[in-house]
């Protein structure tokens, strides 16, 4: 565009929106007038746009994964309990203990274990926690996992409940009957005594949503786990339910400081730490390979605005000829990359909002073309993608890119900065 025309539409419109010329040049050249937008501009706002909504995408993901999985381990495990290398038989006195303390809600035993489980001649080897169901319902509300069958109240001595994949496994639902065949079978035959297995009635079906838990996994109650291993009236441990949101990792330390040992308090957090650690390293890992993209894209920035730099010598050393300064011509080439950085990271933010908003329909498109949804479900413990959006993520992703972006205009600033009127006007 004729470098005349762009001041006239300076002095008519730039004026009056308190615009500097050279501001208001380096945007006509970014938007003409009559394209909308220049080819080397649009690929520009492309790379942004792309780069900051992978790296925003993928952040996001990472947090609803490590969110779903934090949710799950509390809803399912507890947030903090007492263990012990040995069985604990005074386990009454030890939960009127900790219920006493102002930061312990409720208290309820369990007993743990591997068990061999049978249905119309179909094995299975799950693991199974026996919990009292009164005491259970105050710590752990496994109610809500219920999709098949009554309630907790349904669970009894005579009774059982099994996960959605194990009751798929060996084809038993609520009504059918099984056969539990414990360890201690092995040990009272050494003594030359006989077992029969326990034959229980499958009272329903529970579905986390945590594929570890619902592919093998069992629920009895206390007192038939302790018949299945011999425990008498002993347990393994104790789940604790917290009051309000109290930091776990805190009342672990303190309710050790009161136990003895062999008993050992043990927060979520510390129980899970390995694998919260691999998941918060595998999302920095992650956005620091994607952080790339929006580096290339800064390359395509500063080739775009230096070829600007080198089809328009001749207008740069007339603005300087008719008193623009240096600086004033520099400050335009950085305003453009800073414009670039602007457009494409709301684009890419608006983009990557939209891809999260139909995430699940996306990747359930991708896993059936490319038959690899048992490989989502089996590595990732889920059969939907989560999403946690977290204000830090977008701030930090918006200002590198805005940084970046502008940081891309120094070069070409540079070289217009060192331009000579002179020799600018006599380039061909």
């Amino acid at each position: 565009m004729n470098l005349y025309f762009l001041l006239f539409l300076h002095r008519v419109f730039g004026e009056e929106l308190g615009v500097p010329w050279y501001l208001y040049i380096a945007l006509k050249q970014l938007f003409p007038t009559k394209r909308g937008f220049s080819f080397f501009s649009l690929m520009s706002i492309l790379g942004v746009t792309l780069g900051v909504a992978v790296l925003i995408i993928v952040q996001t993901v990472m947090n609803g994964f490590g969110e779903q999985i934090r949710t799950t381990i509390i809803e399912t495990s507890g947030e903090v309990r007492i263990e012990a290398n040995e069985i604990i038989y005074d386990w009454s006195a030890l939960v009127d203990a900790l219920t006493a303390r102002p930061d312990v809600r409720a208290a309820a035993p369990y007993a743990q274990g591997i068990v061999m489980l049978q249905h119309r001649e179909r094995p299975a080897f799950p693991f199974v926690k026996g919990i009292d169901p009164e005491k259970e319902g105050e710590v752990i509300d496994l109610e809500q996992y219920l999709v098949f069958g009554g309630s907790m109240d349904d669970l009894d001595d005579f009774s059982i409940f099994l996960s959605e994949g194990l009751a798929h496994n060996i084809g038993a639902g609520p009504g059918s009957t099984v056969d539990v065949y414990t360890p201690l079978m092995l040990e009272r035959l050494k003594e030359n005594e006989v077992i029969l297995p326990v034959e229980l009635e499958v009272a329903g079906i529970f579905r986390t949503g945590w594929n570890e838990i619902d592919k093998n996994s069992v629920l009895t109650t206390l007192r038939v786990m302790q018949e299945l291993y011999g425990l008498d009236d002993g347990v393994h441990g104790l789940t604790l339910r917290l009051e309000g949101r109290r930091d776990a990792d805190v009342v672990a330390r303190n309710i050790n400081e009161t136990l003895e040992p062999p008993l050992k308090a043990v927060s979520w957090l510390e129980s899970q730490r390995d694998f919260l650690f691999i998941l918060a390293l595998e999302k920095t890992m992650l956005s620091f390979i994607i952080i790339f993209i929006i580096l290339v894209a800064s390359f395509s920035i500063a080739i775009a605005l230096m070829m600007t730099v080198l089809r328009k010598t001749r207008e740069i050393g007339l603005m300087v000829a008719m008193g623009a300064t240096p600086g004033q011509v520099a400050a335009g080439f950085c305003f453009q990359g800073l414009v670039i950085g602007v457009v494409g990271t709301i684009s890419g933010v608006l983009f990557a909002l939209f891809s999260l908003h139909f995430r699940n329909d996306i990747v359930h498109v991708f896993a059936k073309i490319t038959q690899s949804e048992d490989a989502l479900r089996h590595f990732y413990q889920f059969s939907e993608i989560p999403a946690h959006y977290m204000l830090q993520d977008f701030v930090v992703v918006t200002v590198f890119a805005l940084v970046i972006s502008t940081l891309a205009g120094l070069l070409p600033a540079w070289r217009a900065y060192r331009l000579k009127p002179a020799d600018s006007l006599r380039n061909e």
